[in-house]
């Protein structure tokens, strides 16, 4: 089987025969920056028909035409994890998008909190953070990225059934570990902003029934690193490593 080097998420249905035409942006990116041409192999996803391996059939600076082969990956859904994390400086957001995407989060979903920084986000520059990583990282499927919502509505619309890790810079140093008693149940982690919860907050989730307080060390973390660090945490416990 021919090996393609280049991936690329497309919105068209994907099946052996089916060709994908290509817009001016997708085209310059396959021929003007990877140098592409006809004859040449690209791996194809859409989040819904796993990978396919595909043939360059029509190449040109404005259009082009992908030719579908044979399937080469089914679609692997990432495990039912949900992040929720607090906007900060836009590079650092970008980060927490990427890595999340990266690290297998099925949902991305900006909150806002008592202490947040910035109370806007650019939901479809984020969105495209999360295509590019699925791209990059080999992954078949790209998780949503959420509109950003008020902490206290999501808490008050808590789906049922759900667990939330909450990460709570109060609890450095403090000796925690994951609860393992819900390992088939759908999961949610939750990273505060900087300069942490507001004191109402953080007595509200602590008292909730599906919230669980854990420490992520003895040193309190940057918030980009905190998602990651509980991702991973949460990832090598109950996830799919």
């Amino acid at each position: 089987m021919q090996v393609a080097k280049t991936r690329l998420f497309v919105s068209h249905p994907l099946g052996e025969g089916q060709t994908i035409p290509l817009d001016r942006d997708q085209a310059h990116y396959l021929f003007g920056v990877m140098r592409l041409s006809a004859g040449a192999f690209v791996s194809l996803f859409n989040g819904v028909d796993g990978e396919y391996l595909a043939e360059v059939t029509e190449a040109g600076k404005r259009g082009g035409v992908l030719t579908c082969h044979a399937q080469s990956r089914s679609l692997q859904m990432p495990p039912d994890l949900w992040l929720y994390f607090a906007p900060i400086k836009k590079t650092r957001t970008d980060f927490i998008v990427e890595k999340a995407a990266e690290m297998g989060a099925a949902r991305i979903c900006p909150v806002s909190t008592d202490y947040t920084n910035s109370d806007r986000i650019r939901r479809a520059r984020l969105q495209a953070h999360a295509l590019e990583a699925a791209e990059q990282c080999g992954g078949t499927y790209v998780p949503e990225v959420a509109e950003l919502a008020k902490l206290d509505r999501v808490l008050a619309d808590w789906p049922e059934g759900r667990q939330l890790l909450f990460c709570d810079e109060r609890m450095v140093g403090e000796v925690s570990e994951l609860k393992t008693a819900y390992p088939d149940a759908p999961w949610a982690i939750l990273i505060g902003p900087e300069g942490g919860f507001s004191p109402s907050e953080r007595d509200r989730l602590h008292a909730l029934p599906f919230a669980h307080p854990i420490s992520l060390g003895p040193r309190i973390l940057r918030a980009d690193t905190a998602a990651v660090a509980a991702l991973t945490l949460w990832q090598s416990t109950l996830g799919d490593w």
